[in-house]
């Protein structure tokens, strides 16, 4: 292996072979503890230490690095305490994610490190939000993100590139490339020579490098990274380099050629760098000596801390405590001058208060800046508040929902309008996966809105229709508000807004324009989580919510001498269960409407509350009524059977007579 020193200093070279020795000496530890049961996994980057150590020597400690699994030269290089990381592995209090994650599935805003999910690909869009943050803010940073050449497979990278190349964004993306995703060789993963050659089709400067070769790793990255800091955009790299055992211990080795193991092992990267330091007089074996025995002192101390930790312990209500970050609600209470507006004007007006209120809230979505949004709700907001605040996507919803968790991370808010909700479902993975587990895995909030226009009884057929609410509630970590009414659209949105957590805002498509209410011009808050008891009867109890709430009125207007309690929900996640209880409590008889289709619906899991909690203040069996359990048809008399406007009136009416 040649190396070519260009105008590195002598302390720098002795630290990188310092930095690379450390994290070789711990993961051989590891080994010896996998074997003895007192760690479960380990994903081993033994031949790759020089790719995460030059890289992170080449930033400065203020720059956000996005690792992998296989990247412990990162964690180490950035100085966090061994005690730490050992307590991590070993499932213990004193890790990052209080014993709910492993590994390396963690990160750490003091370090700036953001740990990688199992699922790879999002993370390299919350580089991409990292990164805007920056520009938006006028920081000269750059950002760092690993993934493997399996990863680069999966559609987030390729949506990851688009976006960072489509806005100039200062990120540096590390392909690792080892030859294998797990048994997989890179024959059989892509069909063109080096994966560097994506990156003509993104417009963007791509480079290959040996990836066991530290001063050619360190010295391209350092000199990129300050031509970045200057002129903001991408870089692709890939790192050419192999790994030396199994994906995971556990995997082998079994399915890699003999000789290419002995071929690469030639290469190691530090027993070569450690020659090369010999024979140029920087080290010598007294000092290699002393430097492996500082290095072993250091992990057999701190491991024996770790070890001698208490094993993890928690309650139930520690785990719900964590499942969201505090949320401080400021009542901001609502001036006198109303205006009547419809339910697109609120939701308009409220976005536009919060943007004039929250310096740091960033808008993206397909359309939103010039056109407005399809449905015109961010209007005049470029002229407003420029297009660094008021973004047009590219057609990539994962990337971008992983985009707002990187502004989120980086300290500013954003706001994601889904053209439709339908498509919410190629972005659903780092919904799920990222934003409500965040705050739970490693105490790292999700300061984003998502946007959702919902709903049918407009004609548009089963991709524009969809009320999908239930995908969310079902996931913890997420809240879920589904306003019926202006007022209510307007001061939800901006709580929602003020809240740290992950949103799910629905806004039904049909009420944009139909309803009317009047409305307080000034910016005015509402809390999540309680419902409006819009009627108040001794009979029956109806809960339902979004367009069903307007079907209720409708088919009460219809039987005005039915006696109801009328509980408009508002927001599903958190559930105002109290209102529904007291209500019960009083009626004895409970029905359900929602525009989603029955199975698996929220009207399930409020019929299981109740009966559960309310079952002998009941009188009668609880209905639910819900869309049929097909998708939603585009013919006007198929939808109008497909939703249930006319059996929530019979089912109503049976359950009087019961």
């Amino acid at each position: 292996m040649r190396y070519q020193n260009k105008g590195i200093t002598e302390e720098v070279l002795r630290s990188l072979y310092e930095k690379m020795l450390k994290p070789r000496m711990i993961e051989e530890k590891m080994l010896i503890l996998l074997r003895q049961g007192k760690i479960s996994k380990w994903f081993s980057g033994i031949g790759q230490e020089a790719i995460s150590v030059g890289v992170t020597a080449a930033l400065r400690p203020d720059e956000y690095i996005l690792p992998m699994h296989r990247n412990l030269g990162v964690f180490t290089s950035r100085d966090i305490p061994l005690q730490r990381l050992f307590s991590q592995w070993q499932g213990k209090a004193g890790g990052f994610t209080k014993g709910r994650d492993r590994s390396f599935h963690f990160g750490s805003q003091e370090y700036k490190i953001v740990g990688m999910i199992s699922h790879l690909g999002p993370q390299l869009g919350v580089a991409d939000g990292i990164a805007l943050a920056d520009v938006i803010s006028k920081r000269k940073r750059v950002t760092a993100v690993f993934t493997g050449e399996g990863g680069t497979s999966e559609g987030d990278f390729h949506e990851a590139l688009n976006i960072a190349s489509v806005w100039n964004l200062p990120v540096v993306f590390c392909i690792e490339n080892n030859g294998y995703g797990l048994s997989t060789p890179t024959s059989e993963q892509y069909n063109c020579k080096h994966l560097v050659d994506r990156g003509v089709g993104y417009g963007m400067e791509s480079y290959i490098i040996d990836g066991n070769n530290i001063l050619e790793v360190y010295s391209m990255v350092r000199k990129l990274a300050n031509s970045m800091r200057q002129r903001p955009r991408p870089v692709l790299l890939e790192f050419k380099t192999f790994r030396m055992r199994g994906h995971e211990e556990a995997s082998g080795t079994k399915y890699v050629p003999e000789e290419l193991m002995k071929k690469w092992g030639e290469k190691d990267p530090i027993s070569n760098y450690e020659a090369f330091l010999l024979e140029q007089g920087i080290l010598t074996s007294e000092v290699i000596n002393g430097v492996r025995n500082e290095i072993s002192q250091e992990i057999d101390a701190h491991l024996r801390s770790a070890s001698a930790e208490d094993a993890v312990e928690s309650t139930i209500s520690n785990e719900y405590d964590d499942v969201f970050k505090d949320f401080d609600y400021q009542d901001i209470a609502e001036n006198e001058t109303k205006e009547s507006i419809r339910l697109v004007d609120a939701i308009s007006q409220g976005l536009k208060q919060a943007m004039e209120r929250h310096d740091s809230l960033v808008l993206m979505g397909q359309d939103i800046a010039d056109y407005g949004g399809v449905f015109k709700i961010t209007d005049g907001f470029v002229e407003a508040f420029g297009k660094d605040r008021v973004r047009n996507t590219p057609i990539c919803e994962s990337a971008v929902v992983s985009a707002a968790m990187g502004l989120s991370i980086n300290g500013l808010k954003a706001v994601v309008e889904m053209q439709f909700a339908d498509f919410v479902s190629t972005g659903f993975n780092p919904i799920v996966n990222y934003l409500a587990k965040s705050h739970y895995r490693w105490a790292e909030n999700a300061d984003v809105v998502i946007r959702m226009p919902c709903g049918g009884d407009v004609g548009a057929g089963p991709f524009h229709s969809q009320t999908n609410e239930a995908w969310f509630t079902k996931t913890p970590g997420l809240k879920v508000v589904y306003p019926a009414f202006p007022y209510d659209a307007k001061g939800l949105l901006a709580t929602a807004i003020n809240d740290p957590n992950p949103v799910l805002f629905f806004e039904h498509k049909a009420l944009y324009r139909s309803v009317y209410q009047e409305v307080p011009t000034a910016y005015y808050t509402l809390p999540l989580g309680k419902a409006a008891l819009l009627r108040q009867g001794e009979t029956i109890t109806i809960v339902t919510y979004g367009a069903g709430v307007h079907w209720a009125l409708n088919t009460l207007g219809e039987l005005p001498n039915i006696s109801a309690d009328l509980i408009d929900l508002r927001c599903l996640m958190p559930l105002d269960v109290a209102t529904i209880y007291e209500s019960v409590g009083k009626t004895g008889k409970l029905i359900i409407l929602q525009e989603d289709s029955m199975f698996g619906g929220v009207a399930s899991d409020i019929s299981a509350l109740v009966m559960e909690n309310c079952f002998e203040k009941l009188d009668g069996p609880i209905k639910r009524v819900a869309s049929l359990e097909t998708p939603i048809p585009f013919a006007k008399n198929l939808e109008d059977n497909y939703l249930p406007k006319e059996r929530f009136k019979t089912a109503l009416l049976e359950l009087l007579a019961y």
